[in-house]
């Protein structure tokens, strides 16, 4: 939640299952929350590892070029170009929206890049299913959004630290190979409910597949 070199798996799963054990099947459940992919009608609540390789792995077959380089640009072009609070889908969200995802609660401190404790077993979960032979050849989008909270150049400043402290956990905590993960924060440039433009449902991460690392081998 925004707000207030790889080795063998098994060195990652082994800690990840840990975490989990310490924190409590209850609270990974209710951490998760899966996004609908393009090709789902409603989203689902994630409970399971295999329901998070599901979410990640559902691919759509068209390439839309998303980077954290260009999302960052188009935030930066809506703060410019809108002053308020956006009615309207945003580009960025609608490119976004075309890739399979999840979206995850992960804990920080108040005003802080400083990941809780226990969001801890939520990004164990996450690295088992990068690790996944599913998942192997694939590489990550790691979004940081907040809420309308406060200043946009701040959000968007904490936004990115965020994402960074995320990538940079998964990388040196969990073994994730640091050439797989992006991080880019879009502040309160995506609001899930721009309605209601401070609620908490804003406040969240998004985990988006875009595309693999090298040339998948052709079918035998």
């Amino acid at each position: 939640m925004m707000a207030d070199h790889a080795t063998p798996k098994g060195r990652s799963s082994a800690m990840s299952t840990y975490l989990r054990r310490l924190a409590g099947p209850a609270m990974l459940a209710a951490a998760l929350a899966l996004v609908a992919a393009p090709a789902a009608v409603r989203a689902q609540t994630v409970t399971s590892d295999a329901e998070i390789i599901q979410g990640l792995q559902s691919v759509t077959s068209d390439d839309p070029g998303i980077s954290a380089a260009l999302l960052r640009q188009m935030a930066q072009q809506s703060i410019a170009q809108n002053p308020g609070i956006p009615t309207q889908t945003p580009n960025l969200v609608q490119k976004l929206n075309q890739l399979a995802q999840i979206t995850v609660q992960i804990q920080f401190a108040l005003n802080s890049p400083i990941i809780r404790p226990e969001s801890y077993a939520t990004l164990g979960s996450i690295a088992d299913a990068m690790h996944h032979p599913m998942l192997w050849n694939y590489k990550f989008l790691v979004v940081g959004n907040t809420d309308a909270t406060g200043t946009r150049e701040y959000n968007l400043r904490l936004s990115q630290e965020r994402a960074d402290a995320i990538v940079q956990a998964l990388v040196t905590l969990f073994r994730v190979a640091p050439n797989r993960l992006e991080a880019v924060g879009l502040g309160q440039e995506a609001l899930q409910d721009p309605s209601k433009p401070d609620a908490a449902v804003n406040r969240r991460v998004q985990i988006y597949n875009i595309g693999t690392v090298k040339p998948m081998p052709a079918a035998q």
